[in-house]
């Protein structure tokens, strides 16, 4: 304790921060030491804030050696159980292997058939561990597969001939086009210069039409009638045409009748004379009637 001053070694409490410090120094001195095997630590100075930042550089790297320590038995012991367990498997193997050895040698000469079908199938099938349920879904679904594809082969089969039978046609068409045989009809140059002409007088015609097209859009509105009033024009005709056969009723019986008022009221005049003569032959005829029809009074 020589290096001590006074004040420590007569107060308790400075002697007991003092006996820390040295203890901490000693710790760090050791872990220095550890991490410089064989030769000297580099020189630094030796203050309390150098003693905090070793002192927690010392802890960490005890912490993280801790730490990879127990990895390392981790890794350790997961290797020995992956080790163990693969033995387990390959021992498993082994026995699935041979039992199914002694399944297979004790089948006979049908069954091992029907195995290899099975094994070829389910290799094609690119299914390793397969049902006989799923086996026969998959042979359906296959077999459906290979019945639409029939059918698109027929029909692409027939496209194709369609296509062919076309084609021959084409290349005669363009055989004939091409050969010395075709000839332009004569009154083709005519055509041409008539729908020129034409085309010419259509277009000097665009701007009236365009003129008249704006007229038209900028031209009221249509009267569009709504449902009920078409009803109540309905209506309405109807009820004119009622009173129009009214009246035509009235007016027939006058049909014959001159149109000036007094030749008309002559010949009223005249019919009614004619009525009241009828009327009168009438009367004496049936009077007659009654004479001769009654019994004869004694005389």
């Amino acid at each position: 304790m020589a290096h001590l001053d006074h004040a420590a070694i007569f107060s308790p409490s400075v002697a007991r921060i003092a006996a820390s410090t040295a203890k901490d120094w000693s710790f760090v001195d050791t872990w220095l030491a550890s991490k410089f095997p064989g030769r000297a630590a580099p020189s630094f100075e030796r203050n309390p804030d150098t003693l905090r930042v070793l002192l927690s550089l010392a802890t960490l790297n005890e912490t993280a050696d801790e730490e990879r320590q127990l990895f390392a038995r981790a890794e350790a012991s997961a290797r020995r159980e992956l080790s163990q367990a693969a033995d387990r498997g390959a021992d498993h193997a082994s026995m699935q292997s041979d039992l199914l050895e002694a399944i297979e040698e004790a089948l006979p000469q049908d069954g091992r058939n029907a195995l290899d079908a099975l094994a070829s199938l389910s290799v094609d099938l690119g299914n390793p561990q397969p049902t006989p349920h799923e086996l026969g879904v998959t042979l359906v679904q296959l077999q459906a597969q290979a019945q639409e594809t029939e059918e698109r082969r027929a029909r692409l089969t027939d496209l194709q001939s369609h296509v062919d039978a076309e084609k021959i046609a084409i290349a005669d068409l363009l055989r004939d086009l091409q050969g010395w045989k075709f000839k332009p009809s004569a009154e083709l140059p005519r055509q041409n210069v008539e729908l020129q002409r034409k085309i010419k007088a259509l277009s000097n015609k665009l701007p009236e039409l365009e003129d008249r097209l704006k007229a038209i859009d900028t031209a009221p509105a249509a009267f569009h009638p709504t449902i009920d009033q078409i009803a109540r024009e309905e209506s309405a005709y109807r009820s004119l045409l009622n009173r129009k056969m009214d009246l035509d009723s009235q007016i027939a019986p006058f049909a014959g009748l001159p149109h000036d008022a007094d030749a008309a009221r002559d010949q009223l005049e005249a019919l009614r004379s004619e009525l009241q003569s009828l009327t009168r032959r009438r009367d004496a005829v049936f009077e007659s009637l009654v004479e001769r029809e009654s019994p004869r009074k004694r005389s």
